[in-house]
């Protein structure tokens, strides 16, 4: 029966799984915080992370009798997973907050740490901005300046805190590094299982092959 029902449902082990799932995971909490409870796009968001996750699971457990319909679900993920990434670059984008490059400094180090749990993106996102901060403060002039013609106190350009270091912008950011891995992951798992299915085909012909060769153990 091994030859007919081979092994499956390993999605736990996935690395597309375990990245998708903690997007998920940072998904429900940045939703909660910074999108308005009441909008379509809070609900949008976290079903596309959590199809992403779902659809990867259920690919894989129906692989034992369907290579199909694993093919199938896996691109449903890919698809979830990119809708999330366009929900975050629109919230960057919207709020005026800067999208950083893949080998932005603060990326650089979150890729280095590799965050597996929602607490360790949390711990990171808390570093960055203590970093900004100590940065900012040893940058600012000890007395702001005084506009002598109304004796008022203007900030200096550059003083006001900086917007890529905002709480929201650090995790969108971050959210979307995972995303484009996940997304990565998942196209060469797509391309995997196209490889597999046109060399080895589905549960057909394998059901084919096992009743052909007890046929022939019979005579």
């Amino acid at each position: 029966m091994s030859e007919l029902i081979p092994k499956h449902g390993g999605y736990r082990k996935l690395k597309s799984f375990q990245v998708a799932q903690l997007c998920y995971d940072i998904t429900v909490r940045f939703c909660d915080r910074y999108i308005d409870r009441f909008s379509r796009t809070k609900d949008q968001m976290v079903q596309a992370a959590r199809s992403g996750v779902q659809n990867i699971a259920e690919g894989s457990q129906a692989s034992a009798t369907s290579k199909k319909t694993e093919l199938k679900l896996t691109q449903v993920a890919r698809a979830s997973l990119e809708e999330l990434k366009l929900d975050y670059e629109d919230f960057l984008r919207q709020r005026g907050l800067e999208t950083l490059t893949p080998n932005d400094p603060v990326l650089m180090r979150f890729k280095a740490r590799k965050p597996s749990t929602l607490q360790e993106v949390r711990g990171w996102v808390a570093e960055e901005r203590a970093f900004s901060k100590k940065h900012s403060d040893a940058h600012r002039p000890a007395q702001p300046h005084t506009d002598e013609a109304d004796g008022t106190r203007s900030v200096p350009v550059g003083e006001g805190p900086c917007k890529s270091f905002s709480s929201a912008c650090l995790v969108a950011n971050a959210t979307l590094s995972l995303l484009n891995l996940a997304c990565y992951l998942l196209d060469r798992q797509v391309e995997r299982l196209a490889q597999d299915f046109e060399n080895d085909g589905g549960f057909t012909e394998r059901l084919y092959r096992v009743r052909s060769e007890k046929r022939r153990t019979r005579k």
